[in-house]
């Protein structure tokens, strides 16, 4: 696949100056969303999915403000959620169409669902095992079956299986492989009182969530390219299958895929409906490392200079903010702006200060910042109470994080 550079990105220095002057009477630490770059990312994630719609992964903005913008914008249908409880509260708030990604375990949840029409109509929930119908006919408050039903998306296994299966790439999310497990639960879904399936979704996160272009490693860089493209023709074939077997036995609303680092391949599959993103609004560092698109850094946050040691370094409160998944140094957020610091490799990002080396810390003074990105997306906002939102060099708007609401859900 060819690289594609979609958005110019402004010379990060004019990024450090306007971001600097946008907040100069603000405190930090502090999280920033710069609307530019966020609706431009916005636009090219349209662009990729070419026609069918994107829905929004609210883990990966965290933040309602910013997910009805989006959620405003052409190309965008409903919100990919995390947990039951965050459901329901993104319902009550006026959103809709929320499909609940992960299966849960929630029993009061699930008895609020059961009993509120509108919570019902607007939330659909993932089911990949029979035991997950019992917990939630164990939650009616008037016995199994009762209340409304319960609107469920079933969930394929996308991973590639190798060398007879000793080797397995992707996550370890559904135990549902083949078509006859898939239609043979559809089945037992629409025979049991108070459910109907109206969904399938398959996350390839080894495709979506891998870039495939790692700076100054080639050779694995094309390792991950043979492997994803094994991985998406196998799944291509596998999900098309899953497809057809389900819609025999129920009638679905929608087939559900992919994700920021995988639009343009998950939506040229016939039985795909709907894509999911959201990383890509924000694009952490871990979203650099794609051929198929580039965009630019829309969120990061600023840690002030404290000390400054010696000669090449300064330090900075806080900062360390890891990210989720297999530990190492890709889950560490990157000293972004100005350009040219690097941490010290005896202490990393710490949990209260953060020393930075480089030519670039003996321009720096005590009270000036350096702009950080995270890993990933929306974790950065279990850190912030807000997210001030800036357009060139203003500051337009500041809008609580999930946290600032006083909402943690996981």
């Amino acid at each position: 696949m060819a690289h594609h550079t979609s958005l110019a990105a402004a010379p990060p220095a004019a990024d450090r100056a306007r971001y600097d002057r946008a907040t100069a009477h603000l405190d930090a630490p502090l999280a920033l969303v710069d609307l530019e770059a966020f609706d431009a990312n916005a636009a090219d994630l349209v662009r990729r999915a070419a026609g069918k719609p994107i829905r929004v992964a609210s883990k990966s903005v965290r933040c309602r403000a910013l997910l009805e913008r989006v959620l405003a914008m052409p190309g965008f249908a409903g919100v990919m959620s995390f947990t039951l409880a965050e459901s329901i509260w993104l319902t009550r708030a006026g959103l809709r169409d929320v499909l609940l990604a992960y299966p849960s375990a929630d029993r009061s949840a699930f008895a609020e669902l059961t009993a509120d029409p509108k919570l019902a109509e607007n939330i659909t929930v993932l089911v990949d095992d029979p035991s997950q119908l019992d917990l939630i006919d164990a939650a009616r408050e008037g016995g199994p079956g009762t209340g409304r039903p319960v609107r469920v998306c079933l969930e394929l296994d996308t991973a590639l299986h190798l060398f007879g299966g000793r080797v397995r790439v992707g996550a370890r999310r559904s135990p549902l492989r083949t078509p006859e497990q898939l239609r043979e639960l559809a089945e037992l879904v629409e025979r049991r009182p108070g459910f109907t399936v109206v969904g399938l979704m398959a996350y390839e996160g080894h495709i979506a969530g891998v870039g495939d272009r790692i700076a100054g490693r080639p050779v694995r860089s094309r390792m991950i390219q043979l492997m994803q493209a094994r991985a998406r023709a196998e799944l291509a074939e596998r999900r098309w299958a899953v497809v057809r077997a389900v819609r025999e036995v129920a009638d679905l609303e929608f087939v559900n895929g992919g994700g920021t680092g995988s639009v343009e391949t998950t939506v040229a599959e016939a039985a795909v409906t709907e894509v999911a993103a959201g990383s890509g609004l924000y694009l952490p560092r871990l979203f650099d490392n794609y051929r198929a698109f580039s965009g630019r850094p829309a969120a990061l946050f600023a840690q002030p200079v404290v000390r400054r040691p010696g000669a090449g370094a300064v330090t900075v409160l806080g900062g360390g903010y890891p990210a989720s998944g297999a530990a190492g140094p890709d889950r560490s957020p990157v000293p972004y702006l100005p350009a040219g610091l690097r941490y010290d490799g005896q202490e990393g990002a710490g949990e209260v200060q953060t020393p930075l080396l480089g030519e670039a810390a003996d321009a720096l003074r005590v009270g000036d910042r350096v702009w950080f990105r995270h890993a990933k997306a929306g974790e950065l906002c279990e850190r912030f109470a807000a997210l001030h939102l800036v357009e060139g060099d203003r500051l337009v708007e500041t809008v609580p994080t999930y946290r600032g609401e006083g909402m943690t859900f996981l």
